[in-house]
């Protein structure tokens, strides 16, 4: 668990242990919000950090966030990897001012604090004064001072980091399951980043997770999949729920000698349309992984996303920017062994997904539409019963039970 928990009186009471009804007030209140950074960011978690193939050289550096506290990420002169808080021991500034770069050390604009790559004060201006008067007193020591730094992990090229020192090996924290799912997409290969978008989301970070963890929503929400039939609820395909219930994995292949699906036009679903693509050469692609899954969705509590989409790969980042208002980070990536041909076919996918995704656009305005439909409603709960009422795996995808095992993850670590 998180140190030093925060009180919650919500209210109206959640009862407990239950994963099927929740409560809207936990997307609106500041003391809510406030006990997330404390007890979920800043406690027993991994939060994703970055990609090691942004940091290559010595001094390269990343500026991300865990939770809602800047961090400064490193490549240290020793080649390992650094994380600590984007904070100047001083006077509280932002030491990286810009997302990424290479530099030899950082200095604060502010009063010109210095800091080494491994996130250690090294110098301050002026700190035997001026002329024998001023300065720091003799009894100050550098090594005391600095901002707090990060346990970091890496894993195929992903980098996580915790605040934490409880927290288990990022290995047993994903389960065996999902682990192997990451290594599915990650293993064997170097990832490199093709692409970015930075997506900002009219609504509660949780809403957007609970929108990844859905399986159910995708091909009804989304006309592109049913369309061109690259995701329908009928195909081949199973949900994952790692035990602890916090990490996920939704996964389906396409079967091309499988019948018309009936099923979304006998429940006048929205899954039919006259649109065709000007350009069909978009889903041309190649197999990956021999496996014949073509779309895979992975997700790591509390805010990491790892996704297959045809050949169109991403990480995507999740990071809360108050009550009602989410920045989504995309990464496009490949991998150091495609082919010319095989990263054209990754970038040209690359249009699925992001802000105007072919697939993904629609998410990014209904986490809006339940922001605003609860505004009124914090007494009252939605409703998580599809698939049951427990948080684990299922071979089919017609469920909710990652969304809970989501929520049974949440509670435990909130203590609510």
């Amino acid at each position: 668990m998180g140190s030093n928990p925060m009180a919650v009186t919500p209210p109206t009471q959640w009862t407990p242990d239950q994963l099927t009804r929740i409560p809207y007030w936990l997307f609106q209140r500041e003391d809510v919000y406030a006990r997330e950074q404390q007890r979920i960011f800043r406690g027993e978690s991994w939060n994703y950090l970055c990609l090691e193939a942004e940091l290559v050289e010595v001094g390269d550096f990343v500026a991300t966030h865990v939770g809602d506290q800047p961090v400064v990420v490193t490549r240290g002169q020793d080649g390992e990897i650094y994380a600590f808080e984007n904070r100047c021991a001083h006077r509280g500034a932002l030491l990286a001012l810009t997302d990424r770069g290479n530099v030899k050390d950082f200095t604060c604009v502010y009063h010109a604090w210095s800091y080494s790559l491994e996130g250690d004060l090294t110098g301050v201006a002026f700190e035997s004064g001026v002329g024998g008067t001023g300065g720091m007193p003799p009894s100050f020591c550098k090594s005391a001072h600095g901002p707090r730094k990060l346990r970091v992990t890496r894993l195929l090229g992903l980098v996580f980091g915790s605040f934490s020192n409880d927290v288990p090996g990022i290995e047993e924290y994903l389960g065996e399951e999902v682990l192997s799912r990451v290594e599915r997409v990650l293993g064997g290969r170097t990832p490199v980043v093709i692409g970015r978008f930075t997506q900002m989301l009219p609504n509660n970070w949780k809403l957007y997770f609970e929108n990844v963890k859905d399986s159910y929503h995708a091909s009804i929400l989304h006309l592109f999949f049913t369309t061109f039939e690259l995701n329908r609820l009928s195909q081949k395909g199973a949900i994952i729920v790692s035990p602890d219930g916090g990490n996920h994995v939704s996964y389906s292949a396409i079967d091309p000698a499988a019948e018309r699906d009936r099923h979304y036009a006998e429940q006048k679903l929205r899954s039919e349309s006259g649109y065709r693509l000007a350009d069909p050469s978009l889903l041309e692609g190649f197999d990956d992984y021999g496996d014949g899954v073509t779309l895979q969705i992975l997700s790591v509590f509390p805010g990491f996303v790892l996704q297959q989409i045809q050949n169109s790969l991403a990480v995507r980042q999740i990071l809360p920017r108050g009550t009602d208002r989410t920045e989504l980070n995309w990464t496009y990536i490949g991998f150091d062994t495609d082919t010319p041909e095989q990263q054209k076919v990754r970038l040209k996918q690359a249009n699925l997904i992001g802000p105007a995704g072919f697939v993904s656009m629609e998410d990014g305005c209904v986490g809006g539409f339940v922001q605003r439909g609860i505004a009124g409603a914090q007494d009252a709960q939605s409703v998580m019963e599809m698939g049951g009422d427990d948080a684990s795996s299922s071979a089919s995808r017609v469920t909710e039970a990652s969304i809970r095992g989501f929520w049974k993850a949440y509670r435990r670590e909130m203590v609510l």
